[in-house]
């Protein structure tokens, strides 16, 4: 046993120093082909826009100003500033979006020079500097004159319909722009008269309402059907949900847009919430901005990660997410999809802008045996959506999330119950352990042999059991 036990010790060290060092000469090859891919799409997007297109490698402060914002800095953090009525509110981003250490940008930084901050950015981050730190935004009140000034820069600002010539422009992934209100698709199932309840659902990154409507819903039993009403939504930038171009997807907007388009239309008051993996998070932000309302909370894989203190917790959640790993494959896509900005546009210009000669090729290959609603779900999005989201999401909130567990802990008394699979490889199962270690009464349910898609797909029937049981325990 001491012979086998020290042999496999030693295959495993020495498959994990083989898998540091391939990455390190990969990843070290993706730094300066994400480089050279970032001259190339400023070229094509002159020539074929008639504008340069500012990226975070090149110019952050350009890059988001560009979409018709306002940054500012809040004691180190980075901030938009969104104008309503008489109201400045600043609007975290992740500075994940802009710094994201390498091998490229370490012997660039000492090169480039600081770029000098106009006088009236100064003023402003002087003063904004000011503000209490620790809310999801800080809001004072202004001169009605500097907010004439500034309507032309925020309050004027158009989403625009037109897509761009990387992104698809199928009927499908347009299909918002033909609609007159900027609301998510919503698909809404069950009871149409007197709803015991409410349920929304809510998926997770790069996916759709389609990962439930395809999958639970059906397999619902009709007391169910006939006692709750479920909605299930396309995120902000996601499946047939609008797709603006400048906008840079924060939690303020996708909170919003789920407001806009479910509870404010369809007048929910009491309602539970089932979310998949980001999906959770933003589930927590509802919870806490509705603590009366919610009455279960079921996460599903949810991406929380204790930041250690004296951590940057955008960057320790970048690290975790997204290793710079080869192995496993999963942790290597998800570098990509972190890390570099234009080899992931590349991916999405591959992909996404020709699903549908992949999806027909899938059905061809498989004789349309297998339903592809994954693969839509996977397809319909931008880079644009698709990049700022998972910073913004993901790493951006890392530092809110114990506050939102707090809340949920301490002011909610709704029943939480968290499912992950054994066999996630992307969001480990510590994770939800994690989330239970802030909330104790929470219950955490681990599937066996099951991964971070098939802790639904494959065992829809048993999942919607498990959920009425869930709702009817919650209500009772």
């Amino acid at each position: 046993m001491d012979v086998k036990g020290r042999t496999r010790s030693m295959l495993v060290l020495t498959g994990r120093l083989v898998n540091e060092v391939l990455s390190f000469i990969v990843f070290s090859v993706l730094d300066l082909l994400d480089v050279l891919l970032c001259f190339v799409y400023k070229v094509v997007d002159f020539f074929i826009e008639a504008e340069w297109k500012p990226c975070y490698c090149s110019s952050a402060k350009e890059a988001i100003t560009s979409s018709g914002k306002i940054l500012v800095s809040e004691q180190g953090e980075s901030k938009i500033v969104c104008l309503c009525s008489s109201k400045l509110q600043l609007e975290d981003i992740s500075d994940t979006l802009y710094t994201r250490p390498s091998l490229v940008s370490e012997i660039s930084k000492s090169t480039v020079k600081e770029l000098k901050r106009l006088k009236v950015e100064q003023t402003m981050i002087q003063s904004c500097e000011k503000i209490k730190n620790g809310t999801v935004r800080s809001t004072f009140t202004i001169n009605s004159t500097i907010v004439e000034m500034l309507q032309g820069k925020i309050g004027g600002q158009q989403s625009h319909p037109i897509p761009r010539w990387s992104d698809c422009d199928c009927k499908l992934c347009t299909s918002w722009t033909s609609s007159c209100k900027e609301t998510l698709y919503v698909r809404a199932e069950g009871a149409k008269e007197k709803a015991r309840e409410d349920v929304l659902f809510i998926h997770g990154f790069i996916s759709s309402s389609a990962f439930w409507t395809e999958t639970v819903f059906p397999n619902f039993s009709n007391a169910a059907k006939s006692s709750y009403r479920l909605f299930a939504v396309d995120l902000l930038g996601f499946g047939r949900s609008p797709k603006p171009t400048d906008s840079l997807y924060t939690l303020r907007e996708h909170v919003d847009m789920i407001e806009r388009s479910v509870i404010e239309p369809y007048k929910v008051k009491s309602f539970h919430i089932v979310a998949h993996s980001l999906g959770c998070i933003l589930a927590l932000a509802l919870a806490v901005k509705y603590p009366g309302s919610v009455k279960s909370l079921t996460l599903l894989a949810p991406p929380y990660f204790p930041v250690p203190k004296g951590e940057a917790a955008t960057q320790y959640v970048l690290r975790r997410v997204a290793p710079r790993r080869l192995w496993p494959l999963i942790a290597f896509g998800a570098s990509i999809a972190c890390w570099y900005e234009h080899i992931s546009r590349t991916i999405c210009l591959l992909i996404c802008k020709n699903h549908r000669l992949w999806e027909f090729l899938t059905k061809l290959i498989t004789r349309n045996r297998i339903k592809t609603f994954l693969l839509e779900g996977f397809f319909c999005h931008t880079h644009n959506a698709a990049w700022h989201t998972l910073h913004n999401i993901i790493c951006g909130t890392a530092g809110k999330l114990d506050g939102y567990l707090d809340t949920v802990r301490d002011r909610l008394k709704c029943d939480v119950t968290i499912f992950h699979g054994r066999d996630d490889e992307l969001l480990p199962v510590e994770c939800s352990y994690a989330v239970q270690s802030m909330i104790p009464r929470a219950r955490v349910k681990v599937i066996e042999k099951k991964d971070h898609i098939t802790i639904v797909v494959g065992r829809q029937k048993a999942f919607a059991r498990e959920l009425e049981e869930i709702w009817t325990k919650s209500s009772g």
